[in-house]
């Protein structure tokens, strides 16, 4: 009798715990950055790594340095991944942020992997032609969708601590329009 109600209680309790939402994937740790190309093969950029900064996270890019290669453009030196397709240049931000995220507000991870896209053809830098990806948090990781935007805006230090590229400066952009559709950190 008692085996009978240990073994109901059991089965009680996992099928209790199937209902239950997976857990999201945590921000923490040390992950692989990557570029997914149309047919699914990937490029990695480098490490990113996470650590608590009191309330917010904090987070520390380490470009994979061999993955890239040194393209001079309108008159600044780029580091660029050469895709079939297009060259694309990793725009560092470059004025003081927090380097911090929290799960609901991935802003400044984004703005730490502007993007500009150039045809191979091409002469010089297209400021223009930036990328940023929009980024959410998933089971696997976190997955980032391109969107456009002017990476003039940031020619100059901006005048308020607020990140440049809010959902006004921004357009969608049809993943399949990019040879790298998307971002993954996993």
């Amino acid at each position: 009798m008692t085996i009978k109600r240990t073994g109901a209680a059991l089965a009680l309790a996992l099928s209790s715990m199937a209902c239950m939402p997976a857990m999201a994937w945590d921000l923490a740790g040390t992950h692989a950055v990557e570029l997914v190309r149309q047919d699914g093969s990937t490029v990695t950029l480098g490490d990113i790594e996470f650590k608590p900064a009191g309330e917010r996270i904090g987070f520390t890019f380490k470009p994979e340095h061999k993955a890239y290669q040194d393209y001079f453009l309108s008159m600044k030196e780029f580091k660029c991944i050469t895709g079939r397709d297009e060259v694309f240049c990793h725009v560092p931000y470059p004025y003081k942020n927090p380097k911090s995220v929290t799960p609901d507000d991935l802003v400044w991870l984004e703005h730490a992997f502007l993007f500009l896209h150039k045809n191979p053809a091409e002469f010089g830098a297209r400021l223009w032609n930036g990328i940023i990806y929009k980024m959410s948090i998933t089971d696997e990781g976190i997955v980032g969708s391109p969107q456009a935007v002017d990476l003039n805006v940031i020619s100059a230090p901006p005048t308020t601590p607020e990140p440049p590229y809010g959902i006004g400066e921004r357009s969608d952009v049809e993943p399949s329009s990019r040879e790298f559709g998307q971002l993954r950190i996993r």
